[in-house]
């Protein structure tokens, strides 16, 4: 019995130490920065890998005069250049970024206009991409990350009327309501989707009432359904969803052989590129449905960390926005932090068969394109955000840049300066230094003033003789 009251007490101040230091770590001032980093980089690092494993068939037989590793050279494209989207939208003012959310909303509605036209590529049956050089661009990317910046924009002007749900709704509501106007026609559920998690993540930290906030989840909810039963396909997919067993070799076929691969991973999977699933058994596997191949190459560990690595994601990113006071940047931090996460939960979510398939792609893991190349920005956001914490401005300029901020040659963080109160009523004089043009006038009052003194004169006081 001592030694088990002794083994139990040495465990438990073991766990009373790791969670001191955990502590002490978490307060540090950089914290939040280097959390981002981290996360980012494991995520990177994991995608890379498993879209190495699982497009290395696709590329060797289903392209002519390709190698195995075709696809995996683009995707290593696809991480240098959201590498260098990362660095800027890290290393850009914060103030820029907010100041050019108007332009890029108008580029984002722009491409989504011209989609749309010949200059559109269909794929899947959605004319979602436009292809220049054989490579592709997905609007719908840019222009959720252009509605969470101009919207947090909005709302924060409005902060003082957002009681008042005409001020909410103009013109936040209407411009995303064309934006799906806009995604439908091509059409792209997933996006929709995707694009409404964006407008209510920002009505909730915009701080919009409960009951307009109710009104937009209940309008999404019915618009979603309406459009998944209006189109044939899509139908088809909901009712594979309902009963999967109905249409196993149509409809709901991916998803079947999705949860076959989960099942054949078992706990520790069956070996990095040993998955069969990716032998075409699973169609884009690479894509949509590379959380499958985890599961079956890495078992249910691999996709436990996965998951895990998410959830941090979802802390960091709600620590960030809950540790700044600029409003801009917590209405900024926690919209994409929840865009970011619900958009792996739904990918996750289809391919376990908890979900109907909606086509969204995993961030970070899933191959490259405009998908990887946006999460990296907005990675890149998050951690420009995490550097303005208070805590954190008050170390970097007092202490210097860090080892991070040397390598990567970061500016210093401006501090908030909230804006200033103007009294309601009469207009008040302004303090310090008068006008150049009643500077003269001032002179010879003063200079009044002093000679009636000399002379004996006392300097008239309130009311009248």
């Amino acid at each position: 019995m001592s030694r088990k009251s002794s083994g139990k007490g040495g465990l438990a101040a073991a766990l009373a130490s790791l969670r001191s230091a955990l502590t002490a770590w978490l307060s540090r001032p950089l914290a939040s920065f280097h959390l981002v980093l981290a996360l980012c980089g494991m995520l990177t690092v994991i995608g890379m890998v498993m879209v190495l494993s699982a497009s290395s068939v696709e590329s060797t037989y289903l392209t002519e005069g390709a190698t195995a590793y075709s696809l995996f050279k683009k995707h290593i494209v696809f991480v240098l250049v959201g590498i260098v989207v990362f660095w800027t939208a890290l290393r850009m003012p914060l103030r820029v970024i907010r100041s050019a959310s108007s332009t890029l909303l108008f580029a984002g509605i722009a491409l989504l206009v011209a989609v749309l036209t010949p200059a559109g590529d269909v794929v899947n049956g959605s004319q979602g991409w436009i292809v220049v050089g054989g490579f592709s661009l997905q609007p719908v990317e840019i222009a959720k990350v252009a509605l969470a910046l101009w919207g947090a924009h909005i709302l924060v002007l409005k902060a003082r009327l957002a009681h008042l749900w005409r001020h909410v709704l103009v013109p936040l509501v209407p411009v995303a309501l064309v934006m799906f106007a806009l995604l439908m026609a091509q059409p792209d559920l997933g996006g929709t989707v995707s694009l409404g998690v964006v407008l209510i993540a920002l009505l909730w930290f915009g701080g919009a009432p409960r009951g307009l906030f109710a009104a937009v989840i209940a309008g999404g909810i019915v618009g979603v359904i309406g459009l998944a039963l209006i189109a044939d396909y899509r139908l088809a997919r909901v009712l594979s969803f309902l009963s999967p067993a109905s249409d196993a070799a149509g409809a709901g076929y991916q998803a079947q052989q999705a949860q076959y691969a989960l099942a054949d991973g078992g706990l520790f999977g069956t070996g990095l590129g040993q998955g069969g699933s990716k032998w075409h058994y699973l169609p884009n596997v690479h894509h949509d449905f590379i959380f499958a191949l985890i599961g079956e190459e890495l078992g249910f560990i691999g996709c436990t960390v996965v998951i895990a690595l998410f959830a941090g994601v979802a802390v960091v990113g709600l620590r960030i926005a809950t540790r700044n006071v600029d409003p801009w940047i917590r209405i900024v931090a926690g919209t994409l932090t929840v865009w970011l996460v619900s958009q792996a939960a739904i990918n996750i979510g289809y391919v376990a068969g908890l979900l109907p398939v909606t086509g969204v792609t995993l961030p970070l893991i899933s191959y490259g394109g405009t998908s990887l190349v946006v999460t990296l920005g907005q990675f890149g956001i998050l951690a420009n955000c995490a550097r303005h914490e208070p805590e954190a401005v008050a170390a970097l300029r007092t202490q210097g840049p860090g080892k991070f901020g040397t390598i990567l040659r970061l500016r210093p963080p401006e501090s908030y300066r909230p804006p200033t109160k103007r009294t309601a009523g009469r207009r008040q004089p302004r303090r310090g230094r008068p006008p150049a043009r009643n500077a003269a006038a001032a002179r010879s009052r003063t200079q009044a003033r002093q000679g009636r003194t000399a002379r004996g004169a006392q300097p008239r006081r309130g009311g009248r003789r």
